[in-house]
């Protein structure tokens, strides 16, 4: 006996919270890069329509509408179930760890490698909710050992802190060479 009885129960659909939301998003957004498909991309005359640059692009993003227009249907004629707006939130409260790490990577080249790593990771450690100073030391220690591997061990070309600039000749060159 088959494990689907009926075609309905093989296509059935179950939904989650924050489904429609997402369904919205991802129609509205490819939908606006479909709109951009003619400023981005060129259409060459004479050549063939599979050699085309605009063609593929424009099949990808034909059919992220259509399937986005799909999801969309499928979300709206499923079921509704509670914590949506709990879901999105979820959804924004995770940009913020993108946040850190673009602050981040926006003041390595000003801080230089080693206090940067360090404080970020007392800092993320302190986010996250760690208080004890023995767990807090052991992030900064994390950092330093991440640090040495990167840019000593492993020789990773990453760039040079301004304020390495304001220390003196030899200790200057010990920073810019390993940390």
């Amino acid at each position: 006996m088959s494990r689907v009885k009926t075609l309905q129960a093989l296509f059935k659909r179950y939904r989650r919270p924050g489904d429609i939301v997402f369904a919205w998003f991802a129609l509205i957004f490819s939908v606006f890069l479909l709109s951009q498909i003619a400023e981005q991309t060129v259409w060459k005359n004479g050549g063939k329509l599979f050699a085309q640059p605009r063609f593929w692009p424009a099949v990808s993003l034909g059919g992220m509408v259509v399937f986005a227009a799909f999801h969309l249907l499928g979300s709206g004629l499923s079921e509704r179930i509670q914590g949506r707006w709990k879901e999105v939130l979820l959804w924004i409260a995770s940009i913020e760890y993108a946040a850190w790490f673009i602050a981040y990577a926006a003041a390595v080249p000003y801080a230089g490698y080693l206090p940067t790593t360090v404080f970020f990771a007392v800092a993320l450690a302190l986010r996250v909710g760690y208080r004890r100073t023995s767990t807090l030391l052991a992030s900064a220690f994390a950092a330093l050992v991440i640090v040495i591997l990167f840019k000593t061990v492993l020789k990773v070309n990453l760039p040079s802190g301004l304020i390495y600039e304001a220390l003196p000749d030899g200790l200057r060159q010990i920073m810019l060479t390993y940390f």
